[in-house]
C-alpha cells in the first residue's frame, strides 16, 4: 500500500529498512517514530493524536514524550506535545559535519541579494533532495522551502543535476518508489500529484531531464512542484569533481518563464558556483575525511580526538518546568546525565532513548566520520551501548557506515528541522515568558526596537484585577521603557548617540528622564550592570525591569521585561527577587535561540 499523508513517518522509515535487526534499540525506534510524526504534522499534536498516528500504546507515548521533554527536545503543554527548538541540535550535528552550509551560505545570501530571488542549497537524499540552506526573498507571491524539507527528485531543479550521475541501481530504486507512491504522498513538503500519478503540469520525463542536465550542466523545474513555481539549479563540485550539492534559484512565472530564467540568471549563478568551488578547494578535506554528499566511501584520514569536549544540549529542563538541570561535563557527562535522570524519574524516563539520541550529537564540525570508539568517547557511553544505537540509526537510514567509520546522512534533518527552521524569536520566547510569569506572578514581555520605539512581539499577562494591559504590536518610546533602554544600551556607541540626538525626550510623567546627559548616563549603567529598571517614567504606578536577549554572536536582538504596579514590589525587591528569575529565563531563551540560529535565520519579530 503506498504511504499516505497520515502514515506514521517513523513507521514508514522502519518499513523502508525492513525488519529491525535483533540488536536495534526498540525505544529508540519508537522515539524516532514520535519525532517524525510530529515533524510531518508541523511540530504539534495532541498526545491522543500521537497515539493514533504512531500506533503506540498511550503509556508508551507518555513515556517517550516525557523523556523527550526532559531532554528539552519537546514541550508538553496540557494535552499537546510540541517540538522544541533544542531538537535542532541533532540536525545541527549533521550540518556542521557536512560543512557546506558554513562554507557556502554567504555566497548564497549574496546571490539572493544580487538577483532579488530566493536561493537554496540542496543535497541528495536517496531518490529525493533535501534543502540545507535557504536565502529567501519575502514577497506577496513567493514560495520557499524549509531547511530539511525532502522533495521527490523528479519534481525539482536540483533532482536532474544529481540524477545525471545515478547508477542503474539508483534508477531502479527511484522507479520502485514511483510505482509504490505515484501521488508522492510520502513527501509532505510538496503538494500531491494527481490521481494519474502526474505532477501538476504533467511534465515528467525525468530521465530526459537528467540527460539534458548532464549535457548542459544545469536544470530547470518548470512548475513541477506547484503552478507558478520555476527554478534553475547548477551542481557544485568538490576539488575532485564530485557533485556535493546543488545551488538553485527559485522564481515565479510572474517574473520569469522557464526559458527566460536561465537566459537571465545563468551568468550570475555560474559565477557564484565558481566562487563556491574555489571556497571548497581552499577549505580542503575535513580532518575526519571528506565524504561525497551523495554517498560513497569517505576519504581515509586519521581521526582527531575531540579536544573541546562534546556538544551537549544546554540546560535540560525538567518536564514540569522549574530550574534546568545543569549541563553535564564533557565527555562523560551525557551518560552521567541520563543515568541521573533515570534515577530521579524511574520508569517514566526511557534512558535507552535518551542515550540513543545523544549518539547523533557526537558528530559535528571536524567530526564528519567517526569510529565506534570515537562515538563512545564523545558521548561517554559504553561501546556496546553506542554500537546498538548506531546499528539502530543505520537501520533507519540516519547513519551510514563505510570502512569502519560512521557518518550522518541528510535524513537526520527529518527529526524536527523543517518546522523548527521557520520558528521566530517570539515563538521561541513565549513558553519561557509563560514560565517566568508563573514564577513571579506578573506579566512578562518580549520587545524589539522599531525605529525610536520598542514594539511588543510576545507577551504573557497575569490574571490580576489590576495588571499591566498591553497588546502585541504596541509601541512605546524606547527612552522611557526598561526594554527600550536595554536595547539602546546594546547599540554601538555611534548609533546610540545618533538616536539620542534625534529623539525628542518628552516628559511622559513627572519622573521621565528628559535630559540627554542623564539618559546617556543611565544607558551606560544599563550596559555595565546588564539590566534596566524604569520606575514610573512611562506611566505613573508602572514599574518594570528588563534584560537583553543576545544572539549567537553576542549582539542584543531583543529584550525581556517583567512589569508590575509599583505597589507590588519595591525597587529593591525587584532587583533582589525578580531580576535573578528574569536572567535565568532569558538564559533559557538564548540557549534555544543559539541552537535554532546556528544554521537557520531566526527573525526577531
Amino acid at each position: 500500500m503506498p504511504p499516505s499523508r497520515t502514515t506514521p513517518p517513523g513507521a514508514a522509515g522502519q518499513a523502508a529498512g525492513g525488519v529491525p535487526p535483533a540488536e536495534a534499540v526498540a525505544p529508540l525506534l519508537r522515539g524516532v517514530a514520535v519525532l517524525r510524526t510530529l515533524t510531518d504534522a508541523g511540530g504539534t499534536l495532541s498526545l491522543s493524536e500521537l497515539e493514533r498516528a504512531t500506533g503506540l500504546a498511550r503509556s508508551t507515548v507518555d513515556r517517550v514524550t516525557g523523556t523527550l521533554a526532559r531532554m528539552g527536545y519537546l514541550r508538553l503543554d496540557g494535552r499537546d506535545a510540541a517540538l522544541s527548538p533544542r531538537l535542532m541540535e541533532l540536525g545541527n550535528s549533521y550540518l556542521a559535519a557536512l560543512r557546506l552550509p558554513g562554507l557556502l551560505d554567504g555566497y548564497a545570501e549574496e546571490l539572493a541579494d544580487e538577483l532579488d530571488e530566493s536561493v537554496s542549497l540542496a543535497v541528495p537524499d536517496g531518490d529525493g533532495i533535501r534543502f540545507i540552506h535557504q536565502a529567501t526573498r519575502r514577497r506577496t507571491m513567493s514560495l520557499s522551502f524549509r531547511i530539511g524539507d525532502l522533495l521527490p527528485a523528479e519534481r525539482t531543479a536540483p533532482g536532474p543535476v544529481f540524477a545525471a550521475d545515478w547508477t542503474e541501481a539508483q534508477w531502479a530504486r527511484w522507479a520502485a518508489r514511483r510505482d509504490a507512491d505515484p501521488e508522492d504522498r510520502g513527501f509532505p513538503g510538496v503538494p500531491p500529484r494527481g490521481r494519474d500519478g502526474r505532477a501538476p503540469r504533467g511534465r515528467d520525463d525525468f530521465a530526459g531531464r537528467a540527460a539534458r542536465a548532464r549535457d548542459r550542466g544545469w536544470a530547470v523545474d518548470d512548475q513541477l512542484i506547484e503552478p507558478g513555481l520555476i527554478a534553475l539549479a547548477l551542481p557544485v563540485r568538490d576539488p575532485d569533481g564530485r557533485v556535493v550539492c546543488a545551488l538553485s534559484v527559485v522564481s515565479h512565472t510572474s517574473r520569469h518563464s522557464a526559458d527566460s530564467l536561465p537566459e537571465a540568471l545563468l551568468p550570475h549563478v555560474r559565477a557564484t558556483v565558481a566562487a563556491m568551488e574555489r571556497e571548497l578547494g581552499e577549505a580542503g578535506p575535513s580532518p575526519a575525511g571528506y565524504t561525497p554528499v551523495g554517498g560513497g566511501t569517505p576519504t581515509p584520514a586519521g581521526y582527531t580526538p575531540v579536544g573541546g569536549g562534546t556538544p551537549t544540549p544546554a540546560g535540560y529542563t525538567p518536564v514540569g518546568g522549574g530550574t534546568p538541570t545543569p549541563t553535564p561535563p564533557a565527555p562523560a557527562g551525557l551518560a552521567a546525565w541520563t543515568g541521573a535522570s533515570k534515577q530521579e524519574l524511574g520508569r517514566e524516563f526511557v534512558e535507552s532513548l535518551a542515550r540513543g539520541l545523544t549518539v547523533l550529537t557526537a558528530f559535528g564540525e571536524d567530526r564528519e566520520a567517526l569510529t565506534l570508539a570515537a562515538v563512545a568517547r564523545a558521548t561517554g557511553l559504553a561501546r556496546a551501548t553506542a554500537r546498538r544505537a548506531l546499528i539502530t540509526w543505520e537501520h533507519l537510514g540516519y547513519v551510514a557506515v563505510a570502512e569502519g567509520t560512521f557518518r550522518l546522512t541528510p535524513r537526520v534533518l527529518a527529526l524536527g528541522f523543517p518546522p523548527l527552521s521557520r520558528t521566530t524569536l517570539p515563538q521561541i520566547a513565549t513558553p519561557h515568558l509563560a514560565a517566568l510569569a508563573r514564577r513571579v506572578h506578573d506579566s512578562a514581555s518580549l520587545a524589539v526596537l522599531a525605529g525610536d520605539d520598542v514594539q511588543y512581539t510576545a507577551r504573557v499577562a497575569t490574571s490580576r484585577i489590576m495588571s499591566v494591559n498591553i497588546t502585541l504590536g504596541t509601541r512605546f518610546p524606547a527612552y522611557a521603557t526598561s526594554m527600550g533602554r536595554v536595547l539602546l544600551a546594546g547599540l554601538p556607541d555611534a548609533e546610540r548617540a545618533a538616536r539620542l540626538a534625534r529623539t525628542e525626550l518628552r516628559p511622559l510623567t513627572p519622573y521621565t528622564l528628559t535630559r540627554r546627559r542623564d539618559l546617556a548616563k543611565a544607558l551606560d549603567r544599563v550596559r555595565r550592570e546588564g539590566y534596566a529598571l524604569v520606575d514610573e517614567e512611562l506611566e505613573e504606578g508602572l514599574r518594570s525591569i528588563a534584560v537583553p536577549v543576545r544572539d549567537r554572536d553576542g549582539e542584543v536582538v531583543a529584550a525581556v521585561n517583567v512589569a508590575m504596579h509599583s505597589s507590588r514590589r519595591s525597587v529593591a525587591e525587584c532587583v533582589a527577587g525578580v531580576l535573578p528569575e528574569l536572567r535565568a529565563e532569558v538564559a533559557r531563551i538564548e540557549a534555544d535561540l543559539h541552537v535554532a540560529g546556528r544554521f537557520a535565520r531566526i527573525p526577531a519579530a
